[in-house]
């Protein structure tokens, strides 16, 4: 049999042909349905909270203080600028920490400790944050009879620590063998190729995971109960109690008074447009480090 007539032979009839346009048509239908489904959640968020919360968005919430339980009025200034302390705090510990544990899975570990190393933070990352909460509030209030931003700190820092190893570890694989190698060749010192090199060509990858574990910790209310437990005034001490957004809005979502559940509604909308913020950029950073 000639190659003309295989060819002809193994064509598809036309009858054939019109089924797998019907197939991929559905298929491709029911993918954008699903997408659109797991969308759908997200539209609805920002529509319940642009409607509930944009109208009590003005100047006197980002800049004066909650009122006296019953009076109507105030903002949440305080539980804005106690949720950037808590997250600087939370930072400070989880970054460094995260970081050089990624390193050292990447880089340094062998095969059984990092397997070990992984399971661990792969378990640590899955506890709920409520858990965190109480771990630390055993570890740091009971023992200094006081809750304090300390406490709410260390909280989002140990939960920042898993996920940010994590990822620093899987962007650190990354960067090609080679990089390694030309500096060994090179005559460069093993610590100062990975610092210098490799977490420097890295470094989009790594700043996107820490912003990716920054806006998984300031949404967080159940560990800031245990530990921050908030309050009304401005925090000038860092050892008592501090306000936070998480905090404030869970505080007024409960109460039994209109104005205050107005304001939950627009601290809700700042809190996730932080949140959103935060992941425009991750993306941001994501689209250039693909692009370069």
């Amino acid at each position: 049999m000639s190659e003309a007539a295989t060819l002809a032979a193994c064509r598809p009839s036309p009858r054939q042909q019109e089924l797998r346009r019907v197939k991929s048509l559905v298929v491709t239908w029911l993918m954008g349905a699903s997408a659109l489904v797991v969308m759908t959640p997200l539209f609805l968020v920002l529509y319940f909270l642009i409607r509930e919360g944009a109208s009590s968005l003005d100047w006197s919430f980002f800049t004066q203080l909650p009122k006296p339980t019953g009076e109507a009025g105030g903002g949440m200034a305080n539980a804005i600028a106690g949720t950037l302390v808590l997250l600087a705090m939370g930072a400070a510990i989880g970054v460094p920490i995260g970081v050089m544990g990624g390193v050292y899975l990447a880089e340094y570990g062998g095969e059984v400790a990092n397997y070990w190393i992984r399971f661990a933070a792969d378990v640590l990352n899955g506890i709920p944050s409520i858990v965190w909460g109480m771990v630390v509030y055993a570890m740091l209030v009971v023992p200094f009879k006081t809750f304090s931003a300390y406490a709410g700190g260390v909280a989002l820092g140990l939960m920042m620590i898993p996920l940010v190893m994590r990822t620093t570890e899987e962007v650190l694989l990354l960067v090609p063998q080679s990089f390694r190698e030309a500096g060994l060749a090179l005559g460069i010192a093993r610590w100062k190729i990975i610092t210098i090199i490799v977490i420097k060509t890295a470094l989009k990858g790594i700043i996107t995971g820490i912003l990716i574990a920054l806006a998984r910790v300031a949404g967080e209310t159940a560990p800031l109960l245990f530990t921050a437990l908030g309050n009304n005034f401005w925090s000038h001490n860092l050892s008592q109690p501090i306000a936070a957004l998480p905090l404030q809005i869970f505080s007024y979502a409960i109460s039994p008074y209109d104005d205050w559940h107005r304001q939950a509604w627009a601290g809700a909308l700042v809190l996730m447009l932080m949140i959103l913020g935060i992941n425009l950029l991750v993306r941001l950073l994501s689209r250039g480090k693909s692009s370069s």
